[in-house]
C-alpha cells in the first residue's frame, strides 16, 4: 500500500512499486486525461506535475513516490477550466485532434510557472512534447497568450 498526494488528495494505493505513476492515474484512479502513447518518456502525453516540475508519468515508478511529492494531473491544474493555457486554448483553437494536448498543457504550465514571459526560444527548449497533427506553432501562440492572460490578471 502506497499513500500519494495527488490533486491536493491523498490517496492509497494497492499496485505493484514498480507500477508506472501512468497506470496508477489512469487505471487505479480513472484520471484518463494523462495519455499513454510512447511508454518510453519520449513523447510527453503523460505530462504532470510533481512538486511544479514537469515529468513524463511513464518514466516514473510510484516506489519513488510519496506524500511529500505533490502530483498534479490536467484535472487538478483547474477545476473549472479557467486555467489561462486552458484559456488560450479554447480562444486559439490550439488542439487538432486533442491527444497530446493534456501532456502539452502540463508541460506549458510548468513553463509559466518559472518563466511568465517565454521566448520562442524557451518554449522549444521547455515544451519538448511531440504532435502528430503538427499544431506546433498554434502551442506557441497559446503560450504567449496565456503569458498575457496571466498578466493581465495581475494588473
Amino acid at each position: 500500500m502506497t499513500k500519494l498526494k495527488i490533486n491536493g488528495k491523498l490517496i492509497d494505493i494497492d499496485v505493484d512499486s514498480s507500477t508506472p505513476l501512468l497506470w496508477v492515474l489512469r487505471e487505479q484512479l480513472g484520471l484518463t486525461g494523462t495519455k499513454y502513447s510512447c511508454g518510453i518518456g519520449m513523447c510527453g502525453s503523460c505530462t504532470v506535475h510533481i512538486n511544479g516540475e514537469a515529468v513524463r508519468s511513464c518514466m516514473v515508478q510510484v516506489s519513488s513516490l510519496d506524500t511529500s511529492k505533490d502530483i498534479t494531473t490536467i484535472e487538478g491544474l483547474s477545476s473549472d477550466n479557467t486555467h489561462p493555457l486552458q484559456q488560450a486554448w479554447k480562444e486559439l483553437d490550439v488542439p487538432q485532434c486533442g491527444y497530446c494536448q493534456p501532456g502539452m498543457i502540463m508541460s506549458a504550465a510548468a513553463l509559466l510557472n518559472n518563466n511568465a514571459n517565454p521566448t520562442d526560444a524557451d518554449i522549444d527548449s521547455n515544451v519538448t512534447n511531440i504532435c502528430r497533427c503538427g499544431t506546433f506553432n498554434r502551442v506557441r501562440r497559446g503560450i504567449h497568450l496565456a503569458a498575457d492572460i496571466t498578466k493581465r490578471g495581475r494588473s
